[in-house]
């Protein structure tokens, strides 16, 4: 029997591509799994095709965009409301934006869903974490962080924007984030850690194929992961047995790897960690 049985999964970004292999494949482990999307019909026929395909009745969604703050932590309100553990958080929803667009909050697109969404959530289910321990939060990342920088003056890009910088500094930001993370959880029981997943042939950077994403999808399409191949690192991070207790690290390909250098930097971690409180305290819960 498989040592998931039993245990509890939150995957956001899980009604396609890389998320919704990993969700597939936690819930033929055994494990209970609840998805977040953001259309309640498209989330409703992902669910019903999952609980067939794996034959795992205990698989559920609910209903969020990611990119707002409100919704997040009403998620994150649903899922503690209906369950009495957390053993896997994985926060995978993210997107690429070639223009600069505002969410409803008044933060760019970009840093809010890629960052302060996994940021939310992850801080409004913590001690649900906590009293599940042990258990992992697992943040999907990518190897563009490589090429990230942080402007703690400037996270919004107001005084310019360019889509894949802003694209880089909210992977890199991913990284600061579950560093900072494991350090707060330090002794509690429970571990972080990011993942880059390749290049994945999946809808991802489609939406707004502009510049350097554009050539990206063009030149490495060939040579592009499947969704399968892409989530592999996804679901050993937050199921094998094999990183019980690893905690804040980067990996890629089941491998660790390193990490742009201001993610080292244990002030910038933080203060990235209090500039994001800051921000979604500014808007209603």
């Amino acid at each position: 029997m498989s040592h998931m049985v039993g245990k509890q999964c939150l995957v956001t970004g899980a009604t396609n591509g890389i998320g919704l292999v990993a969700a597939r494949e936690l819930a033929k482990q055994g494990a209970g799994v609840v998805i977040v999307g953001r259309n309640a019909e498209k989330t409703a026929r992902t669910v019903e095709s999952l609980r067939k395909e794996t034959g795992n009745p205990n698989i559920d969604g609910l209903i969020g965009d990611m990119s707002s703050m409100a919704d997040v932590r009403r998620v994150a309100r649903e899922y503690a409301a209906s369950h009495s553990r957390l053993d896997v958080l994985l926060n995978n929803a993210g997107a690429f934006f070639g223009k600069r667009l505002v969410t409803k909050d008044g933060y760019e697109m970009t840093f809010a869903l890629n960052h302060l969404g996994y940021y939310t959530l992850t801080r409004d289910l913590m001690d649900l974490l906590k009293r599940s321990a042990p258990s992992r939060v697992v943040n999907v990342t990518s190897g563009a962080q490589a090429m990230g920088r942080l402007n703690f003056d400037d996270l919004m890009e107001e005084k310019s924007f360019g889509g894949q910088r802003a694209y880089n500094n909210s992977k890199l930001a991913n990284v600061l984030f579950t560093f900072e993370l494991a350090r707060k959880l330090q002794g509690a029981g429970v571990s972080a850690n990011c993942v880059h997943p390749g290049i994945v042939a999946t809808n991802f950077g489609k939406e707004n194929p502009t510049g350097f994403m554009k050539f990206l999808i063009t030149m490495a399409g060939p040579f592009m992961l499947t969704p399968e191949q892409g989530a592999d690192t996804l679901i050993w991070l937050s199921s094998s047995p094999e990183v019980e207790g690893v905690t804040a690290k980067y990996f890629a390909r089941r491998k660790e790897r390193r990490v742009n250098r201001q993610a080292l930097d244990a002030a910038a971690c933080a203060r990235l960690w209090e500039k994001s409180e800051q921000l979604v305290n500014k808007v209603a819960p």
